[in-house]
């Protein structure tokens, strides 16, 4: 007799291209051309290997700057410092690591513009942990106007969010706007290749029906790479996390929705497995015999008094879904985001600003039709 499977009953499908505010029209492209990945030239990774490239003419001349000290070992807080220094050799050196690198984001920005999900995209979101710092911003503006002088018109922004609470808020758009109704926050998580971050979000929903004004309430982080579990010994850490920010949640009297929002990296599949893209995960994620949400049911099958349902979706997706409240002026925008590889979604939204208010294109109320 097969065994019983849990199953995610309800609200929407892992994965779904069609959630409550906008259609998902691609994510997690691999786009490659003669040498290799594309996401790989414009990775946290690529930025410290062009840095180490202009570093090395000081180095032979004995005049480096920044020491001994390996690349890839400064933090972004010391080069951010850098920038806004006295020692003009160093910031020299970062400036020009940073034009190198927004010349290749720029190219590879221009690749997903080409392909048919990503045609007439107005506005690209750029998030991830390169985009909170200066020399981040930097590189972003700097690609922009590349960007502009190819007549490519495209408006490309930094996350507004930082980066690990963009990872959480954007969980509550995977949820329907009525679970909000009668209740104030959610359990969120976003899982990293070397971080699992959970948090309680809070909607603010009464302030700002297009949760413009949800904020993480609090939040746990825990970094597995450091301790290398087991597949199921990640599972068993994340739910006890859940659970003592339940505890939490309910002692300081919020209202948590039973529902639980997943950002992790790689293709989902509509039954909550993973089909590809989660090799840097603890264990054996993309086996056909693993399913987190089921799992996560299975720990936490109630909260308060209903039935726990769980949505998971990719990481890039997540971050990007953060940015919907702000993004109603532009029908086509897209979200990239620079961490240990690119990840990449390209959204359009479902509803835009006013139309199902009775307004024109120009926001002016549009005039009734005689009877």
């Amino acid at each position: 007799m097969a065994e019983d499977v849990i199953t995610t009953t309800g609200i929407a499908g892992h994965g779904s291209s069609r959630l409550p505010s906008v259609e998902i029209d691609s994510f997690n492209i691999e786009l490659k051309d003669e040498d290799g990945f594309l996401g790989d030239r414009a990775s946290k990774g690529a930025f410290r290997e062009i840095f180490e490239k202009w570093r090395k003419p000081m180095r032979k001349a004995g005049e480096d700057p920044f020491g001994d000290e390996p690349s890839d070992k400064i933090s972004k807080k010391v080069l951010d410092a850098v920038l806004v220094g006295d020692d003009v050799e160093a910031s020299a050196v970062l400036h020009s690591a940073i034009e190198e690198f927004a010349q290749e984001l720029a190219y590879v920005t221009r690749r997903f513009l080409k392909t048919k999900a990503w045609a007439k995209t107005e506005r690209i979101i750029v998030g991830g942990g390169f985009r909170e710092s200066r020399l981040g911003e930097l590189a972003i503006a700097r690609t922009e106007i590349i960007l502009r002088d190819d007549e490519f018109k495209v408006d490309l922004v930094p996350i507004r969010f930082h980066p690990d609470d963009a990872g959480l808020i954007g969980t509550l758009h995977l949820a329907p706007s009525w679970i909000f109704e009668a209740h104030d926050s959610i359990l969120a998580v976003d899982i990293g290749g070397t971080n699992i971050r959970c948090g309680v979000v809070e909607t603010n929903w009464k302030k700002a029906k297009d949760l413009s004004k949800a904020e993480v309430w609090k939040s746990e982080l825990w970094r597995h790479a450091d301790e290398e579990p087991t597949r199921e010994g990640a599972v068993k850490r994340l739910v006890k996390m859940l659970k003592a920010l339940i505890t939490e949640a309910e002692a300081e009297g919020l209202k948590l929705a039973p529902f639980i929002g997943v950002s992790c990296p790689g293709v989902i599949n509509e039954d909550g497995s993973i089909e590809k893209g989660a090799q840097n995960l603890p264990g054996n994620w993309e086996s056909s015999k693993f399913n987190l949400p089921a799992s996560l049911i299975e720990g936490i099958p109630q909260i308060g008094d209903h039935d726990t349902a769980v949505v998971m979706h990719n990481d890039g997706v997540v971050q990007g879904l953060s940015e919907v409240p702000f993004m109603q002026d532009v029908d086509r925008w897209g979200v990239l985001t620079i961490g240990t590889g690119l990840g990449n979604a390209r959204f359009t939204n479902r509803k835009n600003n006013g139309k199902d208010k009775g307004e024109d294109k120009n926001g002016k109320k549009a005039k009734k039709g005689k009877d």
